[in-house]
């Protein structure tokens, strides 16, 4: 399946999942993409040590067994841990993309053809606490996903007439 197709399908499906209304008040949504954001670029970049006010000092990933790379624990604690964890996947996360996920702001992974990861972020006091990477195919079906468009904003579908 083409990529655009596959992004009109999670659209489509979102929507009806969604409904357009996040699980924060919109003036949290877009501190949270930032932080999310931020994480990615510097995921991108090979150096989660350059964020050092994003994961918080005691940030914790929890990864289905199925999510890659292969050999790193399902459970990392701590920023270094985290950031060599995350590092790890630098190579996938050039299909990463922020989303709504499961009405927050998180990260999906989705190379042409297929959803493969999705992560739930969990920020508090500005900072990003704990993520999940959700990559299960029965768990990836429950997970609720939305489109974020534009910054900070995510878009409800046109009223029908």
């Amino acid at each position: 399946m083409p990529y655009a197709e596959l992004a009109k399908k999670l659209a489509g499906r979102a929507w009806l999942k969604v409904r357009g209304t996040p699980a924060v008040p919109e003036a949290e949504l877009g501190r949270h993409r930032q932080l999310v954001e931020a994480f990615l670029a510097a995921a991108r970049g090979g150096d989660l040590g350059g964020l050092p006010d994003t994961p918080a000092p005691d940030v914790v990933r929890r990864a289905d067994p199925a999510a890659p790379p292969p050999g790193v624990p399902a459970e990392l604690r701590g920023a270094r841990a985290v950031a060599e964890g995350t590092v790890a996947l630098r190579e996938g996360s050039r299909f990463a993309a922020a989303a709504l996920v499961d009405g927050d702001v998180g990260l999906v992974v989705a190379p042409p053809g297929r959803l493969l990861l999705a992560l739930t972020v969990t920020v508090e006091g500005g900072r990003i606490t704990a993520y999940d990477v959700v990559a299960e195919p029965a768990r990836l079906r429950r997970v609720e996903l939305g489109v974020l468009d534009p910054p900070g904003r995510f878009s409800s579908p046109s009223p029908t007439r």
